[in-house]
């Protein structure tokens, strides 16, 4: 028996044998898992030297805990693969984005032991957000897991409404690419303004990484430290003018709406 079994090799699923292996929570011969595609299976299986097969049903049978790390719109017919091998000491974590607890243990039958999880791929330095919500048949010690699980590879915590994992996966889900955008424009407006990319990429990178710091280490509210940089009258000032005027605010906001919908929409298949 292994430990933990992964159904799909993809980006989320590598960050997260990556992150729980650098965390000493499992070994790589702990660990197995399957994917469709043999040039992802290969690529994960040589990187983390896990055992890999095409067999979902390999994964659902060997495998005590399995994550099922598919995209939702095929996690219906792997629901429907495995369910025959559902038993009540297996418990399952989802990562598959919108789709409901309802959806997952309708799929798996009245034995599954299944938590919902939205984490996002910074879990492949060890700087993963994720938020966990247990399933009417998991136990308290499943959702203990879950969570010592995802800390491994950076910050959980539980809620008990379902609802909110659709904006926490608008905002924690999809936001680091958002901040990855914001990080280009960045660049670019450096790059523009006369610098080589090398300097204005090192510029841009120490200064989200000097930001985020500031937020953590001061425990003053983003607002707070906004004003504390913001002279009247200087450059500060002028750049943050020029991007309300773009509506950036509102517009960042409508881009987390946005992916919620979407994750709503993801969940009703």
């Amino acid at each position: 028996m292994k430990k933990v079994g992964f159904i799909g090799a993809g980006n989320m699923a590598g960050a997260l044998i990556k992150g729980l292996i650098n965390a000493q929570l499992y070994t790589p011969q702990e660990m197995i898992v399957s994917d469709a595609l043999p040039a992802q299976l290969r690529k994960i299986k040589r990187r983390y030297q896990v055992e890999g097969t095409q067999e979902n049903r390999a994964v659902a049978q060997q495998a005590q805990t399995i994550v099922l790390a598919v995209k939702p719109q095929i996690i219906d017919q792997v629901l429907a693969e495995i369910q025959p091998l559902v038993t009540p000491t297996k418990r399952f974590i989802s990562i598959a984005a919108g789709v409901t607890l309802t959806r997952l243990e309708k799929g798996l039958g009245e034995q599954a032991r299944v938590i919902r999880v939205m984490p996002n791929t910074p879990a492949l330095l060890g700087k993963s957000m994720t938020v966990v919500v247990r399933g009417t048949r998991a136990k308290a010690a499943d959702e203990k897991l879950a969570l010592r699980f995802f800390r491994g590879v950076g910050d959980a915590l539980a809620v008990q409404d379902e609802q909110l994992l659709d904006p926490v996966t608008g905002l924690s889900g999809s936001g680091p690419a958002y901040v990855y955008l914001f990080a280009e424009a960045l660049i670019a407006g450096g790059i523009k303004a006369g610098l080589s990319p090398t300097v204005a990429e090192r510029l841009t990178f120490q200064t989200l990484e000097g930001a985020v710091a500031m937020l953590r280490e001061t425990k003053q509210s983003p607002k707070e430290l906004r004003e504390m940089v913001t002279s009247p009258g200087g450059t500060t000032l002028a750049g943050l003018k020029r991007l309300e005027t773009g509506a950036f605010s509102k517009t960042v906001s409508a881009a987390v709406a946005a992916a919620t919908r979407r994750s709503r929409e993801l969940g009703q298949g």
